[in-house]
Parts: structure tokens; C-alpha cells; sequence
């Protein structure tokens, strides 16, 4: 017990002395504290201060103020109709920004809003001095955001082996060459070859149709009529029927002695 009571009394006296060596090297060397804001320390290169707008980009999709967590973005807007491009298109319509205004009293810097945005209207700035008086003063409107654009920084390079691999270019296919009739259209006037005169066919002469006598006939010989123009119209590919109608006129005709030459 006795000894236990030395080493208690040992530990305490090293670590006073520890302490007041720490005290006394504080007190001698250089104090690191700046005297803001006559003395500003350099800040990182991606120092996240407040949230600039870009409003060329901006869409009014609504998206960023509603992924806020703190409901602190107020979007206003309206739409409006374009001119058509030409007759018988339609006039497109498009969203107009009125208002976009963050409250920087409700914001806790999360980045989400940068993050969802799809168009690149949202950007960390590096700027931080922008404190007030009146916490209702912390609303900054879309012409404030639109000044701290000028202290974004553009994006840094990408690292090594963060590009994708380079597309190959297929090789140019070869083109066929254009038939002989195109190649001799395409040709001037002066290379053409000249056109060659090909005699036209003669006509073809129509089947002649039987020569029958002019003057009574007997039912024979009339019936030998029938058989020929009905023949006769087969040839030519009249519809049977018609051949039947015609061929019984043409019969009817040589008894009363009517019929001349060609039926």
C-alpha cells in the first residue's frame, strides 16, 4: 500500500509538469490566429460557400426545390409560345424564370439542389462573406445568385483513366460505281453516244372474220355461220357468253339474208 501511494503521487507530478510545458511552449511561439477581415486566410480551390445561379440553364423543372430538404428554394415562373417556324407548324411553348430565391437562414449547404439539377443551373461558389443584420435579409434573389456565378470556378480536369475509351472509326465504305444508263445521263451532252434509230414493228393485223354471202340461207348453213363466229370470238378471248350472244345474232342475220362481209 505504501508504494502503491508513491507511484499515484509520481504519475500526478509528471503529468502538472507536462501540462505546464505545454503552457509555456504555446505562450512563446507564434500565435496562427488572422485578424479577420483585415487578414483572409487562402481558402481551398473548391471551397463550398454559397449556391450561385445560372439562369440561361435554368428550365423551371421545380426539381430542386422539391428535393430540398429545407423547403428553402421559392421558384416562380410563367409560360410563354414561341413562333412557329414555318406554315402549318405549331407554336411550342416554353417555361419563363421570374423568381428564384434562396433562403440562406433555412439552407444547411447540403448540395443536393446543385447535385439534381439535370441542366447545370446550380453551382457551389466560394464565396462566404455574405452575413446581414436582419435574418430576413437572408432571402437573396435570383440577381444576387446571377453575381456569384463570377466567382465559380470552372471544372478541374478529369484524373487519369477517368476518360472513356475512344470510339474506333469504321473504315469508309467503298461506293459502287453508278450503272452504264446513270454514268451515260450524268454525262454532258457533247460525250453521249448518239441514239440508235430502230425501225417500229409492224402493226399486226386483226384476224379477218368470215365473208358470208349476202341472201337467204338455209338452217345449215347458218348454223356453219354460228360455229365460225362463235370460233372466231373464242379466239379473240371474248367471254363465252358473249361469244354464245354474237354468234346466235350472226345466225339469225344469214337467215334473213342480212348479213354482209365481216358479220
Amino acid at each position: 500500500m505504501h508504494d502503491e501511494g508513491k507511484m499515484k503521487k509520481a504519475t500526478f507530478g509528471t503529468g502538472l509538469l507536462k501540462g505546464l510545458g505545454i503552457t509555456m511552449r504555446h505562450m512563446v511561439s507564434k500565435s496562427g490566429t488572422l485578424q479577420y477581415p483585415d487578414e483572409i486566410a487562402p481558402l481551398p480551390p473548391r471551397s463550398r460557400g454559397v449556391i450561385a445561379l445560372k439562369e440561361e440553364n435554368c428550365t423551371v423543372c421545380m426539381l430542386c426545390a422539391r428535393e430540398c430538404p429545407d423547403w428553402c428554394i421559392y421558384i416562380e415562373g410563367h409560360k410563354e409560345r414561341r413562333e412557329s417556324k414555318g406554315e402549318g407548324k405549331r407554336a411550342k411553348a416554353f417555361n419563363v424564370l421570374d423568381r428564384f430565391a434562396i433562403d440562406y437562414a433555412l439552407c444547411m449547404y447540403c448540395g443536393i439542389c446543385v447535385e439534381v439539377c439535370p441542366y447545370d443551373a446550380l453551382f457551389w461558389s466560394p464565396e462566404f462573406e455574405y452575413a446581414e443584420g436582419d435574418i430576413t435579409r437572408l432571402t437573396h434573389e435570383k440577381e444576387r445568385l446571377e453575381d456569384w456565378m463570377s466567382t465559380v470556378l470552372p471544372p478541374s480536369p478529369l484524373d487519369d483513366g477517368a476518360k472513356g475509351p475512344e470510339l474506333k472509326i469504321a473504315a469508309p465504305v467503298a461506293v459502287a460505281p453508278p450503272p452504264v444508263a446513270e454514268a451515260v445521263a450524268a454525262a454532258p451532252a457533247a460525250l453521249r453516244p448518239a441514239p440508235v434509230e430502230t425501225e417500229p414493228a409492224p402493226p399486226v393485223p386483226a384476224p379477218a372474220k368470215p365473208a358470208v354471202a349476202v341472201g337467204g340461207m338455209s338452217d345449215a348453213d347458218a348454223a356453219e355461220v354460228r360455229r365460225k363466229v362463235y370460233e372466231v370470238e373464242m379466239a379473240k378471248g371474248s367471254d363465252p357468253r358473249i361469244a354464245e350472244a354474237r354468234s346466235k345474232a350472226a345466225e339469225m342475220r344469214a337467215k334473213k339474208g342480212t348479213l354482209g362481209p365481216g358479220g
